[in-house]
């Protein structure tokens, strides 16, 4: 099959398959999953690209670069939107002729990301919906670390709320993953359905099914890192699935040390917030508290517009921290004993006064959101433990919708 890898980015990208089985090797080494070689889907891709040089991806941390190595403005150079503006016309000239990608016809965009956009498509074998997602390589960069984490993680996640990567597609200089399609994520569920379309049994049902995937990840030694509404899926038949896993990491014992730069702001746990470079899968509970209260409201409940304003929303709503309230708080790099010194609100007032939240909702329900939003992550509930909190002992099967 002719690609027609231009030489100047072949040089740049070789092949992402040593960068692959790097981190799926680390992820083999952190837990007991073992990994079955495939013959086809994104093995098969990655096992006709060109060798390519390994650069560690085992950490974040990057240092400054020295200023005899930086490198000058370039005059001539595209202005970002100039680019930015190069890549729509892209996207619409793929638009413009669908049917010459490998066995799949794009449908329509249906959104983009840092690192790619994604399509609407028809697999043509079996005339079935897929995802595909379009990842954008960089002449200087090549293929982007979070998309080889994310397949490297793909490759041992197997889960029923886990996004499943079907296939992997290498057009020219541009790389296709393939995913299951879904109609919507969370966010635009809560948007088109308002208050009819998530009752108490749906929050109970999405609650439950987002905890079972991440228990599962957490399990095999993995921080998703980035968990918002936008990055759950749902199906007709009320499935939750969890997807996006590009900011994801495995950890080991002892814990590394970890860039604080993740987590979209409004979701993002205290410890984060306040500088901390050394946590752990409590960062996603956290995050799991902020989904299930915005299940509730139908608004994100810390809206911050910066890191500062989210920490004081945080705050204004939980009190401010204390060493009584989150033993070592203190010693967090961004910690100022100066904060203002809010008292803590009652959790249940403080989400029923939201316009359009459930009212009267079991107390088991704020008995498992405050665990969740727990300020010290040493005590903060883990997903195995909320998984079997009191509060999901009723019916949770899957609902029809």
């Amino acid at each position: 099959m002719n690609r027609n890898i231009p030489t100047p980015l072949s040089k740049q990208i070789r092949t992402i398959k040593t960068n692959v089985s790097q981190e799926t090797k680390q992820l083999s080494n952190s837990h007991s999953l073992s990994t079955q070689p495939q013959k086809h889907g994104p093995d098969l891709l990655m096992s006709k690209l060109l060798k390519k040089e390994l650069k560690d991806t085992s950490s974040e941390n990057t240092k400054p670069i020295p200023k005899s190595f930086q490198v000058k403005e370039d005059p001539k150079k595209k202005p970002v939107k100039q680019i930015q503006h190069k890549q729509k016309q892209e996207d619409r000239d793929e638009m413009a002729n669908p049917n010459d990608l490998d066995g799949y016809e794009k449908i329509s965009k249906i959104g983009e990301g840092t690192y790619g956009v994604v399509f609407k498509a028809m697999q043509k074998n079996t005339n079935t919906l897929v995802a595909l997602k379009k990842i954008r390589l960089n002449l200087q960069e090549g293929v982007p670390t979070t998309t080889i984490r994310e397949i490297a993680i793909l490759k041992e996640m197997k889960h029923q709320h886990i996004v499943k990567l079907l296939d992997m597609i290498q057009r020219d200089a541009t790389i296709y993953l393939v995913f299951d399609y879904f109609e919507m994520d969370l966010r635009r569920y809560m948007d088109k359905t308002k208050r009819k379309g998530m009752t108490a049994n749906h929050i109970k049902s999405f609650t439950h099914q987002l905890l079972k995937g991440i228990r599962y990840c957490h399990s095999h030694r993995i921080i998703h890192r980035d968990l918002k509404p936008q990055n759950l899926l749902i199906d007709k038949h009320g499935r939750l699935t969890i997807a996006d896993l590009g900011l994801s990491r495995a950890f080991g014992v002892p814990m590394r040390t970890y860039t604080h730069q993740v987590i979209t702001l409004w979701y993002r746990a205290p410890e984060i917030l306040l500088g901390s470079r050394h946590y752990s899968t409590a960062v996603d509970m956290w995050s799991v508290g902020c989904i299930m209260a915005e299940m509730i409201t139908l608004k994100a409940i810390f809206p911050g517009a910066t890191q500062i304003d989210e920490m004081f929303r945080i705050f204004q709503m939980l009190g401010t921290p204390t060493e009584e309230t989150w033993p070592g708080v203190s010693t967090l790099p961004d910690y100022n004993a100066s904060f203002p010194p809010w008292k803590a609100k009652e959790l249940r007032k403080a989400i029923e006064d939201y316009s359009y939240s459930i009212r009267d909702l079991p107390d088991a329900t704020y008995d498992l959101l405050e665990s969740l939003l727990t300020y010290d992550p040493a005590t903060r509930l883990s997903a195995a433990k909320a998984e079997q909190h009191v509060y999901f002992y009723n019916d949770i099967t899957m609902l029809k919708f």
